[in-house]
Formats: C-alpha cells, structure tokens, sequence
C-alpha cells in the first residue's frame, strides 16, 4: 500500500492546506493528514477541534484519514504508522529553503522515506493559518476569511470572534 503522511498544525486548515490534501490524495492508497501536536505551541484551536475541522473539510475523500501524534518527529511517525512519503506544501522561497534542510534532515534519519513538495496555485499560495487568525477582527474581516477557509472553520472563527466582542 501507497501511503503518504501530510502533517502540520492546522491551526486552522485553510483552503491552501486543503488544496494540497486534494492533489495528494490521488497519489496514494492512503493519504493520513496529521495534527503534529506541539505542548510549547500556544494554539488557536483545540486539537479536537482542529480534527473534527480536518475530518469535515476531507469527508469526500475516500482514502483520507485524519489523526494526531505528538512528542515525534514527522518522519518517525510516518514509519511507524508505515508511510513512505512526507507531502509538502510550499508557497514560498522562505518555504522552500526550510522544507528543503527538513528534506535533508529527514533523510538523514529515515533515507526509506521520500518528501514530496507540492506548490499551490498563486490564488491561494499566501495563505497560512496565521495570517488568516491575523485577519479576524477589524471591520469586514469576515470577506476576507471566508474565501481563505472551510466553512466549518468560518463559523468557529465568527463565534470565537463573536465571543471576544461580548
């Protein structure tokens, strides 16, 4: 079995993020999409929250499954769970040249394993969790927003900006 691991925080998923999901998961068999929890991280959302976000923005495609890990490196949870692809979405040069030493380091620990790097379209290849959690707030951000996140993440932005302006 073909099996891929696409992980991140997903704090929270945006259209990008989902993007690449959508492109990946006809490679593979098995596309797991991966919450890598990291305790020092301050987080927007919960982790269940996040995943119930991952599990409803991916629920048409078949051969994705939605999980958490934490207190491992990527490549070491993809081994044990028997993956033998990373996927990678970068959207920039700053992206690039991190993902690039990750590959490196990476291979370095576990050679078995292939990092593949996949590029979203210039429409939503800006996007990143935190600048869509930058934009919630001031006047008309709901516009914004939108376009840049799942529904189900949409409404939870709006009740938790709903609940701050109480």
């Amino acid at each position: 079995m073909r099996k891929a691991v696409y992980a991140g925080s997903f704090d929270p998923i945006t259209m990008g993020h989902l993007w690449v999901i959508q492109q990946a998961a006809p490679l593979f068999d098995q596309l797991v999409v991966a919450i890598g929890v990291n305790p020092g991280k301050k987080a927007y959302f919960s982790v269940e929250e996040r995943l119930r976000f991952l599990r409803e923005s991916t629920v048409e495609i078949g051969n994705c499954r939605v999980e958490s890990f934490e207190n491992r490196y990527v490549v070491d949870y993809a081994a044990h769970i028997g993956a033998g692809y990373i996927i990678r979405g970068i959207r920039n040069e700053s992206d690039f040249t991190y993902e690039r030493a990750m590959r490196h380091i990476n291979s370095d620990l576990r050679p078995e394993i292939l990092t593949l790097f996949l590029m979203p379209p210039r429409e939503i290849a800006e996007l990143s969790s935190s600048m869509v959690k930058g934009m919630v707030g001031p006047a008309g951000w709901e516009a914004m927003v939108q376009r840049s996140v799942p529904a189900c993440v949409f409404e939870a932005l709006k009740a938790a900006d709903g609940i701050r302006h109480a």
